[in-house]
């Protein structure tokens, strides 16, 4: 197997598979869960992949790889790593393209050849490379995280964040420095540096799971891949880092690496409601493994599965718009939908490059067998009510919003039916256009709904799709509301 130096600008890599029920149980008078089963065998089905290369660049593109890959709002959008020698200065440019479907054909949103959307920024942390995209929308905003480069240089690669309003056009974060950079526990042959990030937003916190070949628990090569949580999306503050005994406090994005989650490079991280599992996308000899957590990173609640198929370099899984997995239009309830577009090579070539769709069904999740496996199951889901307006699923609850589009920027996906299971989940609130909005410093935005409590949304963007505009309160009256969950933010 190859065992790979990541050089800036290059992100090839190896991983090894790792070795891998919620029924209430009464004990003391209490309702408790017994031992979750761990390293269960899921039943796989319906193999799939496309007919050929599905997304590439203009002629000058000669490698494409590191795609994160969207669904939003009707849409299959995609973005990856390439070079396009118009575009910038010289090195990795992030492309981006749409289609109607996840085999393609992706195109530019005008039509034609996909177009660099986000290129280095002379001078700064990333002046040269900027690579290994990974995309969220939260609300009305949408989030890049991304590796940069100012040179072809040892542990010259940091993580950036870039924001934008329609996943298109957009502006660096945090000053335009890095959110994280190489930790530097340990000196190793492999010089990358911290890169390769993959985001997920989860239950208020933005997690980021990345490569650092300078972390204590890397590998000896420098494979490895460690987790940081903020409820922050530049990590500037609340950061917690995946440790041993769980997530803990950290002073900063550089505190030390003492945990690897997977053995690999290039990896990519979803969280699957209908499994109650994280699920990390990494290439292995036979294919893309997927390995699976339980919601704290404690044990392996399934036994991995391999997408077959040839690759050459690391996966983009297809996610909702939050980074979690989409619902099987087919039954929900029982399958779990897994697909990854991934780097071949295009008539043996050596390089990584013509970008393919590979998948298969999982089956056996039991998503609905439970009350709390539905909640899990459609979170962040939204699908018509009874009431002509929308239904959307937070926290076990259903929240009826007035407005479809608003609806739609505060879920991370879209049914057009809604099924039987989640009418066991009761509706505690409506909101209605032009509810009452409130900002307030340090605790963001929040709506009003028709049960007098105070539910957090993600932006103003959001507030203003409601027809709202939003009055300042001071975090004194914020705080004096009685609160709902989120919304969404």
């Amino acid at each position: 197997m190859l065992a790979g130096l990541l050089l800036a600008g290059c992100t090839e890599g190896y991983a090894q598979p790792q070795a891998a029920g919620d029924k209430p149980a009464i004990a003391g008078g209490k309702t408790t869960a017994p031992p979750r089963p761990s390293d269960v065998k899921l039943a796989s089905s319906d193999p799939r992949q496309s007919g050929g290369v599905i997304a590439a660049g203009g002629a000058d593109a000669v490698y494409n790889y590191g795609p994160t890959v969207m669904l939003d709002h009707g849409l299959t959008r995609m973005w990856w790593c390439s070079q396009y020698g118009g575009a910038g200065p010289a090195g990795d440019d992030v492309l981006y393209a749409q289609a109607q479907s996840i085999d393609g054909p992706f195109a530019a949103p005008g039509g034609g050849i996909p177009a660099a959307v986000f290129s280095g920024a002379p001078g700064n942390f990333d002046g040269m490379h900027t690579c290994d995209p990974s995309v969220l929308r939260v609300g009305s905003t949408y989030y890049l995280y991304y590796t940069g480069a100012a040179g072809d240089h040892a542990l010259g690669n940091a993580i950036g964040l870039a924001t934008s309003g329609d996943g298109v056009h957009w502006t660096r974060a945090a000053g335009g420095k890095p959110i994280l950079g190489p930790s530097h526990d340990l000196h190793r042959a492999n010089v990358y540096g911290a890169g390769q990030p993959s985001a997920v937003y989860l239950d208020g916190w933005f997690y980021l799971m990345f490569t650092d070949t300078t972390g204590r628990a890397a590998g000896e090569n420098g494979a490895g891949q460690f987790v940081l949580r903020s409820p922050d999306p530049a990590f500037a503050s609340g950061v917690q880092a995946l440790d041993v005994g769980g997530f803990v406090p950290v002073a900063s994005t550089a505190a030390p690496r003492q945990r690897s989650v997977v053995d690999g490079f290039s990896a990519d991280l979803m969280w699957a409601g209908a499994l109650d599992a994280w699920v990390i996308a990494h290439e292995t000899d036979g294919g893309t493994t997927l390995t699976f957590w339980t919601p704290d990173f404690a044990e392996h609640p399934f036994q991995p599965v391999v997408v077959p198929g040839p690759w050459k370099e690391g996966p983009g899984l297809v996610r909702r718009a939050d980074g979690h997995a989409p619902l099987s239009t087919a039954d929900p309830c029982d399958r779990v939908p897994f697909d990854v577009v991934r780097a071949t090579a295009i008539g043996g070539a050596a390089a990584p490059t013509g970008l393919r769709h590979y998948g298969l069904d999982l089956r056996g999740s039991q998503a609905c067998g439970s009350a709390a496996r539905v909640a899990a199951t459609f979170d962040g889901v939204t699908m018509p009510s009874p009431e002509r307006t929308m239904d959307l699923v937070r926290a076990g609850k259903r929240v009826r919003v007035d407005r479809r589009a608003v609806a739609v920027a505060l879920a991370g996906e879209t049914l057009e039916k809604a099924p039987s299971a989640v009418a066991s989940l009761p509706v505690v609130a409506r909101l209605r256009l032009g509810a009452e909005a409130v900002l307030a410093p340090g605790r963001g935005f929040g709506l009003v709904l028709d049960d007098r409590r105070l539910w957090r949304v993600p932006d103003d963007g959001v507030v203003a799709l409601n027809g709202s505009s939003p009055h300042a309160l001071t975090t004194a009256q914020w705080d004096g509301y009685a609160r709902g969950s989120s919304l969404g933010g």
